[in-house]
């Protein structure tokens, strides 16, 4: 029995979500106050990213906000990563918007055209789509960034005649030596003083591939004795002979991230850049950029504006690109989707749906000061979803088999009881709840009880615990669904190992009928019927590492791997989640919530994965 489409289920969570009032935070307000003032009231949009020229023949511009998700594409989006989508993308949506994807793509030698697909899915299945006002839904491309080195070029060409850069012939070590540090300013570089016809012949050179790689580096000319060390003439562009995945061999310089990200963003007529803290000590080149290439006419007034908020620090998780990919090559995880990896396409493997990311990315809010969230808090956004989602099901993890000896004698010898539960039980009108409006059906599963059942290993002792309540001899409890039943005993082999339990069948007792309440019991137990019963792969998933903060201040993040992670075993499930597809999410009566795995999920061969328990077995 499915459940709905990811596509589906992001589009209804995208649009609940729009419909919903949001509590405000420090970007909320900026916006709010900027569409109140008409900051940018004037702009223009040409219908594509362009400068000052291009976007000054356009019309006014439809969007009332522009955001921007500007991923390199040098690896697999991640958890947080999934926070930045989220803000950005609902922000654009909240305010009448549009959000930009623009794949950073700068740096020709970490990136490749697998990162970027990864990406775009990653953004449309948490239920995005950056498509311009006006335009079909998910007909627009992605921007890339290497679509704007002719104009970072030009632009540079610019600075160089204005006297803002210059072409610096020091090592990468002078140049770290003579940059200063916090306690004392830096030094001027001896080619600080060429000319700027001197300085953009060179460029040129360097452009038309005359000089070796890393003997020059453009700089920004601006202050060596700044407190800010970003502002000490940062390096723009440098030399790079490596094919690019999009520009192929035309270039064999590149710019630097933090020249190219403020022109990406100006091209685009972004308002409101938001990025994380790390960036805020860029800011001040950021402003100082786009600032002096306004002067020049080259980018349209106002310009963008850089916030920055708190990063996603998850308790049990890792979120660098660098550490991640090292668990993969090092094949500490089957591959960058294994579900116990934080990435998004873990995460969707592991049975995270969208609507869960966004109420997490919601619950968590947007903050100006660093805090540690507790992975329970993104676990407990995903119960929540599945609780009224999921239809139910039994399956027997460890199971032994249950004889009913007197079943022959009472129901028949092979006869076989249907038997039925509901399979959203919290549904308005499940088949517990009554009947359903007229042309809806109920969802109900349907399975059969014989002589013999799978019943879960623990549900028996033969010596019970004080407070034990399930089967142990002379007690009787509920097959859910099904009859009471009275425990009898059990069968052992030669090493004292159970191998049967036995008990006997009590008459007029099956659930839903008139006589199911005529014996009291104090417990109900799940099971699976022998008869049809399925065999499955269920892979019990649990966090990746022990420790909550496996790599901070420097620790060796491999020692706190929980050697515990993956349990695979052969459980029995009912026959209903024998059609379940690939991808669809269940709750597995008293063990959890699972979802059938995207990739080896098979009809033949049922793989499920552990989701998230029914409760934190975590917490304090």
């Amino acid at each position: 029995m499915s459940t709905p489409s990811p596509a589906n289920t992001a589009a209804t969570a995208t649009s609940a979500a729009a419909e919903t009032v949001k509590p405000s935070n420090f970007l909320r307000q900026i916006i709010e106050h900027d569409l109140e003032k008409g900051t940018y009231a004037t702009r223009r949009w040409a219908g594509t990213p362009g400068d000052a020229a291009h976007h000054a023949q356009g019309e006014p511009d439809p969007a009332k906000i522009r955001t921007r998700f500007p991923p390199e594409p040098n690896g697999y989006l991640h958890v947080g990563h999934a926070k930045s989508i989220c803000i950005n993308f609902g922000l654009a949506r909240d305010y009448g918007g549009v959000c930009h994807l623009r794949f950073d793509d700068t740096n020709p030698e970490k990136e490749d055209t697998e990162y970027v697909n990864s990406i775009i899915d990653a953004v449309k299945w948490l239920g995005f789509d950056w498509t311009q006002i006006g335009q079909a839904p998910g007909s627009a491309a992605p921007y890339q960034a290497s679509d704007y080195f002719g104009f970072m070029y030009r632009a540079a060409e610019y600075l160089i005649e204005a006297g803002h850069a210059y072409v610096d012939e020091q090592t990468a070590e002078q140049m770290r030596v003579n940059r200063g540090d916090f306690s004392k300013p830096g030094v001027d570089s001896p080619f600080r003083s060429r000319t700027p016809a001197e300085n953009l012949r060179i460029f040129r050179e360097m452009k038309d591939g005359q000089h070796e790689d890393g003997s020059m580096v453009l700089r920004a000319k601006i202050d060596m004795a700044s407190p800010n060390i970003n502002m000490r003439d940062p390096a723009i562009y440098r030399i790079r002979r490596a094919t690019h995945h999009n520009t192929g061999d035309t270039w064999c310089i590149y710019p630097m991230y933090t020249y190219a990200h403020p022109i990406e963003d100006a091209l685009e007529q972004i308002t409101h850049s938001l990025c994380t803290l790390e960036f805020e000590d860029q800011r001040p080149f950021y402003d100082w950029l786009l600032e002096r290439l306004t002067e020049g006419g080259l980018l349209t007034s106002p310009p963008p504006r850089q916030y920055e908020f708190a990063r996603l620090n998850l308790t049990y998780v890792i979120t660098s690109k660098r550490k991640l990919a090292q668990l993969v090559y090092d094949h500490k995880v089957s591959g960058w989707d294994d579900p116990r990896m934080p990435t998004i396409v873990g995460l969707r493997r592991r049975g995270y749906t969208p609507a869960s990311i966004q109420t997490f990315a919601e619950r968590i809010g947007v903050t100006k000061s660093d805090s540690w969230i507790d992975y329970s808090t993104l676990e407990g956004c995903l119960r929540e979803d599945l609780e009224l989602k999921a239809h139910r099901g039994m399956a027997v993890l460890n199971p032994v088999k249950l004889v009913l000896t007197n079943w022959d004698d009472v129901m028949g010898a092979g006869h076989l009881e249907p038997c039925s539960l509901p399979a959203l039980p919290h549904a308005p009108h499940s088949a517990s709840s009554g009947a359903a409006p007229e042309g809806v059906e109920s969802p109900v599963r349907h399975f059969t009880i014989g002589k013999e059942v799978w019943i879960e290993r623990e549900d028996f002792e033969e010596v019970p615990p004080k407070g034990y309540k399930r089967l142990f001899p002379g007690n009787k409890v509920r097959l859910k669904g099904g009859y009471v039943i009275e425990c009898t005993g059990c069968t052992k082999d030669a090493d004292g190992n159970i191998t049967e339990v036995l008990a006997t069948v009590v008459p007029d007792t099956k659930s839903g009928t008139p006589g199911a309440d005529s014996v009291k019991v104090k417990a109900a137990i799940t099971w699976v019927g022998v008869a049809d019963g399925v065999n499955a792969e269920v892979r019990m998933y649990d966090r990746l590492f022990l420790d909550a903060h496996p790599d901070a201040g420097g620790k060796d993040f491999i020692e706190s791997l929980n050697p515990n992670s993956l349990k695979v075993v052969t459980a029995i499930v009912e026959p209903s989640l024998a059609n379940a597809k690939p991808d669809d999410k269940f709750q597995f009566e008293r063990h959890g919530y699972f979802v059938a795995d995207r990739v080896d999920h098979r009809a033949e061969k049922p793989v499920f994965n552990l989701a998230v328990g029914l409760k934190d077995s975590w917490g304090k």
